[in-house]
């Protein structure tokens, strides 16, 4: 008997364990994942920290997730930039975010060049370059070295410029936007969210326009 008692003991005792492991291995895997998302921002949480292009309190907010490969994001860029300048930067404030995919091998690189060109306050400037240049770029075994020169006609320190390049908080800001995107279920690029909500991608410029006059409040449309 007192054998079988000691087994009965230790069994339980073996039982109590391993649950005492599953929870703390629980706890830790929620404390890690805590962690990880810090810092990674929805679509509806807009910080001074992000890319704004326009009124910062401006009623409608446009994010997008977005590659600087992408053919698809190059088009859209247009509608943007024509949008922006035409119509919206005084109600819409528009943010960039990055979302490189892996099978354009230049995405990442682009986007540290703006990045670094954000050092020096002209990240839109180079985007829109990037934009607008894609094809000068997209399959050249050396951008970096193409990207030097669009920081030189934009006037930045083209030292500084390369050095911010390497810098691992540019790339970290990067993947952040990368996180954030896969946060907020973004499958593909270009993805739109107005107002922290996505959009189904317009498919002409006045389609594009109705979608945020519809965001407007009605006392300003």
């Amino acid at each position: 008997m007192a054998v079988m008692n000691i087994k009965r003991i230790f069994t339980w005792l073996s039982f109590i364990t391993l649950i005492g492991l599953v929870i703390w291995g629980l706890i830790a895997a929620e404390q890690k994942s805590k962690r990880e998302n810090e810092g990674i921002l929805l679509p509806d949480q807009i910080t001074s920290t992000d890319h704004i292009w326009g009124r910062e309190d401006a009623l409608v907010t446009i994010v997008e997730y977005s590659d600087f490969q992408c053919p698809a994001c190059r088009s859209y860029h247009n509608l943007i930039d024509k949008y922006m300048n035409e119509e919206g930067s005084t109600t819409v404030r528009f943010i960039y975010r990055h979302f490189p995919l892996e099978q354009h091998a230049n995405a990442m690189p682009a986007a540290k060049s703006a990045e670094a060109a954000g050092k020096q306050g002209k990240f839109f400037e180079m985007y829109k370059i990037l934009f607008e240049r894609q094809p000068d770029w997209e399959n050249s075994k050396d951008a970096k070295s193409i990207f030097i020169t669009y920081a030189e006609e934009l006037g930045l320190d083209k030292e500084k410029f390369s050095s911010d390049y390497e810098l691992p908080e540019i790339a970290d800001r990067i993947n952040n936007d990368y996180k954030s995107g896969v946060k907020a279920k973004v499958g593909a690029t270009p993805t739109f969210f107005i107002n922290g909500k996505q959009i189904t991608n317009p498919q002409s410029y006045e389609e594009f326009k109705k979608i945020i006059g519809d965001a407007l409040p009605e006392s300003i449309i």
